[in-house]
C-alpha cells in the first residue's frame, strides 16, 4: 500500500507531468515538421530537378506534387492533441486545488505539544 501511495505522489509531481506533456507535444510537433519537409518543401525542391532530368515516372508517384492535405492534417492533429492535453492539465490542477483546500493540514505533533505547553504555562 505504501508503494502505491509513493508512486501516486511521484506521478502527481509537477515535473513528471510537465515532462510527459513536453514529450507528447514534441512528438506531435515533430509530425508537423516532418510533413512540412516531406509533403511541401521537398516536392518544391525536387520537382524542377526531376523534370529537368526527364524522370517522369518518379514525378507521377506524387514526388512532384505538394501535399497540402497531409501538412494540414498534421497541423490539425497537433492542435487537437494540444487542446486535449490543456484540458487534462486544467482538470488535474483543479482537482489538486480541491484536494489542497479540502484537507486542511492538521497540526504536527510538535505543534500540538507546544500548544499544550503554552496552555499549561498560561494556567
Amino acid at each position: 500500500m505504501a508503494l502505491i501511495k509513493e508512486f501516486k505522489t511521484f506521478i502527481s509531481q509537477g515535473n513528471v507531468i510537465e515532462l510527459a506533456v513536453a514529450v507528447i507535444i514534441g512528438g506531435a510537433f515533430g509530425n508537423i515538421v516532418s510533413s512540412l519537409v516531406d509533403d511541401m518543401i521537398t516536392p518544391l525542391l525536387l520537382s524542377p530537378a526531376l523534370k529537368a532530368a526527364k524522370v517522369h515516372e518518379i514525378t507521377q508517384l506524387t514526388i512532384g506534387e505538394i501535399k497540402y492535405g497531409n501538412f494540414l492534417s498534421a497541423a490539425i492533429k497537433f492542435l487537437l492533441i494540444a487542446i486535449v492535453l490543456f484540458a487534462l492539465l486544467k482538470m488535474m490542477n483543479a482537482f489538486k486545488k480541491k484536494e489542497e483546500t479540502a484537507a486542511p493540514a492538521a497540526p504536527s505533533t510538535t505543534d500540538q505539544l507546544l500548544t499544550e505547553i503554552r496552555d499549561a504555562l498560561k494556567k
